[in-house]
């Protein structure tokens, strides 16, 4: 794997599920939040060790993201805020939209330095949005919300989750997010782990056809948010081949609206802590490096066998194993484990059939080798 592509030394982010717990009851959650918080989660003392042990990758530090359930929920939140900035982390919350959320808050969050917030809007309208989140009014204060961010200044970024109930939705929502000035849309393709195993995901064909229609909107320079995946990384090579036809190589692919994140996936350049500590390579990959109550979390990052197989594409499977986009993309590792119990095995959102031999891979990723296809219009 190219040096620039893989994430040893440290994440580029970490994501920290400070609680589960979260007053809001929807159908996708990946951490089946509860309103009451888990008396084993890390307590303060734990959390501000948490912070100093993460410190030690050194710089550049990683992103810390502090999540949950609702960070709000966490009474000392304020304080892991505070601690994590002392240490030189960018820090960005992602709250829920409940009455926790008031103008008072995202103004003392962008007091504290917060550098972004995360929004959810899954439907364009309150009786979508409300009929995923199960309780009424949740659309309506994620608005109010938004607007708090931008009089104060705070950027945002708005989440969707992509199934086959918001599928015909997300141009709507895109432009919902235009018009509230969301510096970021993150779309979230559906892994069936938590509550979001009884929802049903869209298919490999559909979400080709998505991801073409998500350039479609990013090339709209200036008109709207940057636009990202999460856990469907095969956007990358849909924005690879866009440029290849376009004439462009690696080196010239757009960096705005079309903003990518090559080779950054689950395990390589993602770490995600849950409430009790325990170190996985994603929130929707449930599989534990170990504890970090117990153990250095940089040691289990940068040396567990866990994070070190991740990190290494010819480990993979199937058609990502023989993919020429295995080190910009990598597929969903999360999905993979989800569908085959093998975090390795290929990721059955793609419907890619890679053209190339593994021998030709890597110098057709980066731009030596012509594809095939690139005259087929």
């Amino acid at each position: 794997m190219r040096a620039s592509l893989r994430f040893d030394r440290a994440p580029r982010r970490v994501y920290w599920e400070v609680t589960r717990a979260c007053d809001l009851a929807c159908r996708h959650c990946r951490a089946e939040a509860a309103p009451e918080p888990d008396p084993t989660e890390l307590d303060p003392e734990e959390g501000l060790r948490l912070i100093s042990e993460l410190a030690e990758f050194g710089p550049p530090l990683p992103h810390l993201v502090l999540t949950g359930g609702d960070p709000l929920k966490r009474s000392d939140l304020f304080t892991l805020i505070a601690a994590a900035r002392h240490r030189g982390f960018g820090v960005s919350v992602a709250p829920s939209a409940t009455p926790l959320l008031t103008a008072g808050i995202i103004a003392r969050l962008k007091a504290a330095g917060v550098e972004a917030i995360s929004l959810s809007l899954d439907g364009s309208e309150a009786a979508r949005h409300d009929a995923l989140r199960r309780i009424d009014g949740c659309f309506d204060r994620t608005l109010v919300a938004a607007r708090a961010c931008v009089a104060v200044g705070l950027p945002f970024q708005v989440n969707t989750l992509v199934n086959e109930e918001t599928l015909d939705d997300l141009p709507a929502i895109y432009r919902l997010a235009t018009e509230l000035r969301a510096v970021r849309w993150s779309l979230f393709f559906l892994v069936a782990v938590g509550r979001g195993a009884v929802l049903k995901p869209i298919t490999a064909e559909a979400c080709e056809r998505l991801f073409e229609r998500l350039l479609d909107l990013g090339g709209a320079a200036g008109r709207g948010p940057i636009i990202t995946t999460t856990e469907a990384p095969h956007f990358r090579r849909v924005v690879l081949e866009r440029a290849r036809r376009a004439g462009r190589g690696e080196a010239a692919l757009p960096r705005g609206n079309m903003g990518h994140g090559a080779g950054i996936r689950d395990g390589n350049g993602i770490m995600f802590i849950s409430h009790t500590g325990e170190v996985h390579p994603s929130g929707f990959l449930p599989l534990s490096a170990g504890d970090a109550r117990t153990a250095d979390p940089v040691s289990l990052y940068r040396d567990s066998g866990l994070f070190r197989t991740l990190r290494r594409p010819d480990l993979l499977a199937g058609r990502c194993g023989r993919c020429e986009y295995a080190e910009p993309c990598g597929g969903s590792r999360a999905r993979a484990f989800a569908a085959t119990g093998d975090p390795m095995a290929e990721d059955p959102l793609c419907s890619y059939e890679p053209v190339h031999s593994r021998l030709e891979a890597v110098a057709y990723a980066t731009g030596q080798v012509r594809s095939g296809r690139e005259g087929d219009g």
